[in-house]
């Protein structure tokens, strides 16, 4: 059994920073890669940026310069820290971990930006 702990959201201005984080627990020893979706309200999932365990990183465009991801020396562990928030990043963001060509769902946290 494999187990995402997502930090929680919260509420911030418009211009402000948030950091989630995500950890892999149980019959892991560590993950491949790792990243973040967010769905906001009434719109797909959209994946947003993502780290691999050699510490590449992607992200989507309209956040390249905002966030930054990133994977603690465990390899279970990884951290989004967001920049810069407009409303537009609102959404709950999801954060996944791969591991062997599967893949595991955190239960999603809220951000809301508010302006």
């Amino acid at each position: 059994q494999v187990q995402l702990a997502e930090s929680w959201g919260d509420s911030v201005q418009d211009g402000g920073s948030l950091r989630l984080s995500c950890t892999s627990s149980g019959n892991i020893l560590n993950v491949d890669s790792m990243c973040w979706l967010c769905q906001a309200s009434g719109r797909e999932r959209e994946w947003v940026a993502s780290v691999s365990h050699d510490g590449s990183t992607n992200y989507l465009g309209s956040v390249r310069g905002r966030f930054a991801i990133s994977m603690d020396n465990t390899k279970r562990t990884a951290f989004l820290e967001m920049n810069g928030l407009t409303p537009g990043d609102s959404g709950v963001y999801y954060c996944v971990a791969y591991r062997n060509g599967r893949a595991y769902w955190s239960q999603g946290t809220q951000v809301t930006v508010s302006s």
